[in-house]
């Protein structure tokens, strides 16, 4: 199982990114997929999550700015985020695994910088 994360970058503040996960040896329509994200100095955060069916749950952080969604025929789980904060940098994970969160995969990171 490979998952890559990308779509990070260097954003002005209020800016938006769209943060793309591609996965290989498992499907994201069968399993759930979260993104996390980790600042220097701080514990690795869950942001968002989609389940098997399509539900949608967010950190309290990404409400209401951040969008995760998923491409079946792809194969893919994006992350909209809108209205970035400098708080919001960090570098951001995604993984995916069964409902139970038991032994996920993970990605590598992306790199989202935020501008003040």
């Amino acid at each position: 199982v490979q998952l890559q994360a990308s779509g990070g970058g260097l954003v002005q503040a209020g800016g938006s990114l769209r943060l793309s996960c591609a996965a290989s040896g498992i499907i994201f329509s069968s399993n759930t997929a979260k993104w996390y994200r980790q600042a220097p100095g701080k514990q690795r955060e869950w942001i968002a999550s989609i389940t098997s069916v399509g539900n949608t749950l967010y950190a309290n952080s990404a409400k209401g700015r951040f969008t995760i969604s998923r491409d079946d025929q792809k194969n893919m789980v994006y992350l909209q985020m809108n209205s970035l904060k400098p708080e919001d940098a960090a570098t951001y994970y995604c993984a995916a695994g069964r409902a139970n969160w038991v032994s996920p995969y993970w990605g590598q990171g992306t790199l989202v910088t935020v501008s003040s």
